[in-house]
């Protein structure tokens, strides 16, 4: 029986280009029917991909037609199949955000990657950081901190100078950006099972907005991030070019 893949795509010219011509190869199922996806564009259209199938528990499969690909398998038509037969399995969960904004309403969201708290205006913020209920940091200012999982680690988190993280490692990167008092503080590792909590001061003054993999909640003024074990994401890779093999390879680049 044909393997059953549902081929989804960016909007970009060269990944549609690419789902019609694998579609007119190998078929394609909704996917709900599907065996495996394969996603072609970016590491952001991949980000996109697995939250909108995270219910179905498909793995998922990224070629690259896309700028950036560093959750994505090289691309090419010719041996699909036997590439899905072969692939490597990484599964991931994602972080749990809930945040409370200034007008006392609540919000949530996952993040495979990351949760960003940014300043929203032109001062610094200044954040107080609790973990697993104990003050940890009294007052950070900064232009921002996150909270990143070892899958994120070498998106914003490194481009921060944060620690790439061993996908195996079972712990969570929480990194200051342009931290201004206390000047040296560069961020901490922590349990996967932490909870960390931000306290925006003087919000009024100094606005924060919170981003969730690259969705953005505005205004708010507590939020709370913890990895959600009960949401797991099941990528595909090439063999020899995994999750774990690239987060090496990228510290030696």
């Amino acid at each position: 029986m044909p393997l059953k893949i549902a081929f989804m795509a960016s909007s970009a010219t060269v990944a549609q280009t690419a789902r019609a011509g694998l579609i007119g190869r190998y078929g394609d199922v909704p996917p709900e029917e599907a065996a495996v996806i394969v996603a072609l564009g970016g590491d952001g259209f991949m980000l996109q991909t697995l939250h909108d199938t995270q219910s179905l528990a498909t793995p998922v499969y990224g070629m690259n037609r896309g700028t950036i690909g560093f959750l994505m398998n090289a691309y090419g038509e010719g041996d699909l199949i036997a590439r899905l037969e072969a692939a490597e399995r990484a599964v991931i969960n994602p972080l749990e955000m809930k945040a409370t904004h200034h007008d006392g309403t609540t919000s949530t969201a996952l993040a495979i990657n990351e949760v960003a708290l940014l300043r929203a205006g032109p001062q610094a913020a200044k954040l107080q950081i609790s973990v697993d209920g104990r003050l940890r940091l009294q007052e950070l200012v900064c232009d921002g901190a996150l909270v990143a999982t070892p899958a994120g680690s070498t998106a914003y988190n490194y481009s921060a100078h944060g620690p790439i993280l061993p996908i195996g490692a079972d712990v969570l990167a929480l990194t200051a950006m342009s931290a201004f008092r206390p000047r040296r503080w560069r961020g901490a590792l922590l349990p996967q099972k932490a909870v960390v909590r931000f306290d925006v001061l003087e919000p009024e003054k100094r606005p924060v907005m919170a981003d969730a993999d690259g969705k953005s909640h505005r205004d708010v003024i507590a939020v709370e991030i913890r990895s959600d074990p009960s949401v797991a994401h099941t990528i595909l890779f090439d063999p020899g070019h995994g999750l774990e093999e690239r987060l090496i390879r990228e510290q030696f680049t």
